[in-house]
């Protein structure tokens, strides 16, 4: 029988790197959203925001250079401008996407918050380049501020922010209850917006969250049977890019925890997310994961495709 609780994560590919690309990506991407709706999926939606946080983050460093009187946005504050409007192209794409198949369904974005560790050691080796390319002076101004910079050797310096682990969603309760009621909810976008928890008050932090990473903790929290994560290859490779590369259709949690320690996987790419199957599998004996590209949904729902992913190999 198969399983119909679904959440499923987007990569760069579902949504492009310009706002013009992204008109279009998302016309794609509906489709695959709505076969995956006329399979009777209840769904929840998660996406990245690399290219669309850092456009804004750079948009608003800009503004404030030419207008002083306009105040610099903070992380927190470009996230959620990120989460809002790519949820909202999404959310169109996939109405309009179910309407011309005469399926009603109500498609909603939830603008969530999710805390993390004020102490998490992220915090202390900040990764995650963001924004454009600045002066030395530039830079040591971000310094003076509080933030972090790297130099891009030959091109200038580079905010970095820090990419801690999510904690709990904040808004997960409101998630539930429309993911339970049959709407399609977009949640947690970009990994939602990272805050730290201070007394009653919730304050906004200099960080992103991994998308992959709030993917799982979204599917734990709404008792998914399946967390799907389309990225830009059909399947998982073994030695990717060489010779011997080979496809992997069927991957027991073992034999992904021992390819990682191989080190077979990809430190930005496929890694993240081979972590995340492993730990929303950890949540759910008879869940499972399926990896594969935007372009072959409906292949790799049939089991022509892909990689999937189980607590024991079958």
């Amino acid at each position: 029988m198969e399983n119909k609780r679904a959440v499923v994560s987007l990569g760069h590919n579902a949504l492009g790197y310009t706002t013009a690309e992204q008109w279009d990506a998302v016309k794609h991407t509906a489709k695959a959203l709505a076969d995956l709706a006329e399979e009777g999926y209840a769904l929840a939606i998660t996406h990245s925001n690399g290219p669309q946080v850092s456009m804004i983050h750079k948009a608003m460093t800009e503004l404030r250079r030419i207008y002083p009187d306009y105040s610099p946005a903070a992380m927190c504050v470009c996230s959620a401008m990120s989460e809002g409007y790519v949820g909202y192209d999404i959310q169109n794409s996939l109405k309009s996407e179910l309407l011309s198949r005469g399926i009603s369904r109500n498609v909603a974005t939830v603008l969530t918050q999710v805390t993390v560790d004020p102490y998490d050691d992220a915090f202390y080796h900040p990764s995650k380049v963001i924004g454009r390319h600045m002066t030395a002076e530039e830079a040591a101004m971000e310094e003076r501020k509080g933030n972090y910079t790297k130099e891009d050797p030959g091109k200038g310096y580079l905010r970095v922010v820090a990419t801690p682990e999510p904690l709990e969603i904040v808004e997960i309760d409101a998630i539930r209850l429309l993911f339970d009621a049959g709407m399609i909810v977009i949640a947690a976008g970009g990994g939602g917006i990272p805050v730290i928890e201070q007394n009653c008050v919730l304050k906004g932090a200099s960080a992103v969250i991994e998308k992959d990473s709030i993917a799982s903790l979204l599917a734990k929290k709404l008792d998914a049977d399946r967390l799907i994560i389309l990225t830009g290859v059909d399947c998982v490779k073994k030695n990717f890019g060489k010779e011997d590369e080979e496809d992997i259709h069927d991957m027991s949690v073992a034999e992904a925890e021992k390819l990682l320690s191989e080190g077979q996987f990809g430190e930005g790419t496929m890694k993240p997310k081979i972590e995340a199957a492993i730990d929303f599998l950890s949540s759910k004996k008879d869940a499972e994961v399926l990896i594969t590209g935007i372009g072959s949904i409906e292949d790799a729902i049939a089991g022509r495709i892909g990689t999937r992913l189980r607590n024991n190999a079958v």
